[in-house]
């Protein structure tokens, strides 16, 4: 079963990057495998869940969002990464909570690092989207920094999408 968040405040459509998006589209389908840190985060910002949502297309579920640099406080994190599915396929979104623009790559594999999408550069809002046809285990790769050398964010995992 799939829970709908709405995005109440379309005030808060436009504080933070890719907001500004989630107006058009001011709800997010959250998985029902999503996890407490998920929950929450979508919870405490609605708009940002959406809009990313929003930004990887129509029909997407919320798998995971994950605050980062890895364990910070979700309400101190200076990036999240974002993963949907949608009918097998993954899109992920790295949203830039900074507030400035930054250095930022994002690429998701298919498993055993094939078949790369990859989106980088500086930007002030968000790196992505990037998408996988299969996003079973799809590796994925955030990083963002002052440069592409200077990086305070360097996480790579395998599941952030799910692995069954």
């Amino acid at each position: 079963m799939r829970a709908v968040v709405a995005a109440t405040a379309l005030a808060a459509a436009v504080l933070t990057a890719p907001q500004a998006v989630a107006a058009d589209k001011p709800e997010v389908s959250i998985s029902k495998d999503a996890d407490a840190t998920t929950l929450a985060i979508a919870r405490a910002d609605l708009a940002a869940a959406a809009a990313a949502a929003t930004v990887c297309g129509t029909g997407y579920t919320l798998q995971k969002a994950v605050p980062l640099p890895l364990g910070t406080d979700p309400g101190e994190r200076l990036a999240t990464l974002f993963s949907y599915g949608n009918s097998g396929k993954g899109c992920a979104i790295l949203d830039n909570n900074f507030g400035s623009s930054q250095y930022m790559y994002l690429s998701v594999c298919k498993v055993g690092g094939t078949a790369c999408d990859t989106d980088s550069g500086n930007f002030s809002q968000y790196a992505g989207p990037v998408y996988v046809s299969s996003f079973a285990c799809a590796p994925v790769t955030a990083k963002m920094g002052r440069t592409s050398s200077s990086l305070y964010i360097d996480y790579k995992s395998s599941y952030v999408f799910p692995c069954g």
